[in-house]
Parts: C-alpha cells; structure tokens; sequence
C-alpha cells in the first residue's frame, strides 16, 4: 500500500472515532406477514414464536400504536410441531399452545397444513380450538405471498454460548 493511501485510510477511520448509531422509525404500513413454521422438533415452536412477538411488539408501542386488530399474521404450521396442537398434547406442550391461544386472541390466525395433519393421523377436530386447517402448506403459503403478505421463515438454531460468554 502506498504512503499516500494509508494516510488517506488512516484520516478517514479518524473522522469515524466519536460517531455513534443512532435510532431511526421506519415508516411501517399495513403489516401483513404469513409465518411458515417447519421445524424438525416440535420443541422449537416454542422458539419461533417469539419471532411472531418480535414482530407485533413494536409495532404495538411508540411511535406506531397499532393495535393488533390493524395487524394481519399467519402462521402456517406443516413439520413437527404439528403434534403441538393437537389437543391430545395439550398438557405436554402447555407453554406454546397458551402463548398461541393468546396470540390468536390478539387475531393471529393458525393454520395446519391438511396434508401434513393426515400424516400424522390427525383430523380438523383433533387440534385446538384456535386452529384452522387448510388443504396444504405450500399451498396457502403461496396464498398469502400473493396476497402481499411477507414470508418470514424463522430459523431456529440450538443455543450454544450465553450472552455474557460471547459479549
């Protein structure tokens, strides 16, 4: 590297020593998502439901205000964590089927993917009361794309190291 480029790197990493981020609002409109929950533990829905909570919180306090009733989300459910909402399982899984009955409450909608739920042996009347079964996953998934809804896919990895051991 030359001389004259290393100072010219070296004043610009000096111009960026005391600046800081800084927060900013996205103007956000008429949230629309549909979750697609495929997990190959039904234990991690658990997990993947706090990205349904990270995605209405927010928007639920300053500087956007809005109420759930101005949310539209789906999540469609089609892999392990089927076996979550049956209501067989119910005791089971107490944790998630209570956050998801809370969250349908706020008009989050629930759906079971048809297929998969003939798979596992289930039928409509085998799942909670908050859940709606549509003939396939794929299928309404393309629905609700086409529809404007933004597809977040939740990734949920096995945590490995606590915040203080990685800060």
């Amino acid at each position: 590297m030359s001389p004259r480029v290393f100072i010219l790197c070296l004043l610009l990493a000096l111009s960026y020593e005391g600046l800081a981020g800084k927060r900013v609002n996205t103007p956000y409109e008429d949230p629309k998502a549909v979750f697609d929950y495929y997990f190959d533990d039904p234990r991690h829905i658990n997990s993947a439901l706090f990205w349904v909570r990270s995605y209405m919180n927010p928007l639920m306090e300053a500087p956007y205000n809005l109420a759930p009733e101005f949310m539209d989300i789906v999540v469609v459910i089609h892999g392990t964590e089927i076996v979550t909402v049956a209501k067989a399982n119910q005791k089971k899984y107490a944790e998630a089927v209570g956050r998801m009955g809370y969250y349908a409450s706020l008009g989050v909608k629930f759906r079971v993917c048809g297929l998969a739920a003939a798979d596992y042996g289930y039928r409509a009347e085998d799942f909670q009361d908050f859940i709606e079964v549509v003939p396939s996953a794929i299928t309404e998934l393309g629905h609700w794309q086409q529809k404007g809804y933004a597809l977040l896919t939740p990734a949920i990895l096995d945590k490995k190291f606590s915040i203080e051991e990685i800060r």
